[in-house]
């Protein structure tokens, strides 16, 4: 699999990254429903056999589980991928969640996310979520010292719009950019991926298949039957209108990725990652076969007639 730099680092990625955030489990705000940890560790052996070198994580997904089930996963790994987690959302002994970007709360989060992720030093860690917007500089300034201090090695930021990359641009300069982006959410493309590209700051972008929407194996009846603490039954994108237009939008997908033996959630990746700002995406899987099943995103290429054929969908449908 060929990798590509990411931003100002010496971190050289694959065009797909491992998601951590449905293995964190159940019991909490933003949970995919229960998960077996046995699978989640095949899934991200199964994504290492396949060549994917990086593991993307966040303290929150499962209230720090995710993060240990990693670490279960990598223990014995010879080859050990690059690890990226985030901070930022917190939680309490009742597993409310809330916001810091305190230099006391992040220093607690980056301690806490070595011990469970059993490594000296973090390879990317990231800011999860620009909140509270007044604590900005003082969250941005604190990664800045964690990386001269050698907990981390590189610093990005999730979720920042421009105004925000420029405020933490002028502390230290931002490795990377965590945005969404899919098919269903290409907003990213209007000012965020144009100002990355011209900084060189590097763009991993999130839910590509908008958190298993474009797959090809959802339908109203399975949203119907998801588990109540499966955050996707509350999206928007899950419920109607929307849902129908995006099941038709899946229904094109299918019908470019069959001549070239490629699944929906495939074409959809690969449709971000043409973007020239992006240098790669996150793909969460569940288990091996899911993981089998998105990895040929990596070098799948549409071509000229396949991404008007998309952009014309968009423009009819959007």
């Amino acid at each position: 699999m060929q990798t590509k730099q990411l931003g100002n680092s010496d971190l050289q990625i694959t065009p797909i990254g491992f998601g951590a955030w449905a293995i964190g489990g159940s019991g909490w705000a933003f949970a995919w429903g229960s998960q077996a940890d046995q699978q989640s560790i095949e899934a991200i052996h199964r994504a290492l056999d396949l060549g994917v070198n990086w593991i993307d994580t966040a303290a929150i997904y499962g209230l720090g589980h995710s993060e240990e089930v990693v670490a279960q996963a990598l223990k014995g790994i010879a080859q050990r991928p690059y690890i990226f987690t985030k901070c930022s959302l917190i939680w309490n002994e009742q597993r409310e969640t809330g916001n810091s970007l305190k230099e006391d709360s992040i220093r607690r989060e980056v301690e806490a996310s070595l011990r469970r992720l059993q490594v000296e030093t973090i390879d990317l860690y990231q800011i999860h979520w620009p909140n509270p917007d007044s604590e900005i500089e003082e969250g941005w300034t604190t990664l800045a010292k964690l990386k001269d201090e050698g907990k981390v090695r590189y610093i990005g930021v999730s979720n920042f719009n421009v105004e925000q990359l420029k405020r933490a641009q002028a502390i230290a300069p931002v490795t990377s950019l965590q945005p969404p982006y899919s098919l269903v959410k290409p907003a990213a493309e209007a000012e965020i991926l144009p100002f990355c590209q011209e900084n060189n700051i590097g763009v991993i972008v999130y839910s590509p298949m908008q958190s298993g929407l474009l797959t090809g194996a959802m339908s109203a009846e399975r949203i119907a039957a998801m588990p109540d603490d499966d955050w996707r039954k509350r999206s928007q994108e899950f419920q109607e209108p929307r849902l129908s237009r995006n099941l038709k939008l899946v229904e094109l997908l299918q019908k470019i990725g069959k001549p070239h033996g490629r699944s929906p959630g495939e074409v959809a990746i690969a449709w971000t990652l043409r973007h020239p700002a992006v240098t790669a995406a996150i793909v969460g899987g569940r288990n091996s076969k899911q993981v089998q099943g998105i990895i040929g995103a990596a070098d799948f290429r549409l071509n000229a007639e396949e991404l008007e054929q998309i952009a014309a969908f968009l423009q009819q449908n959007p």
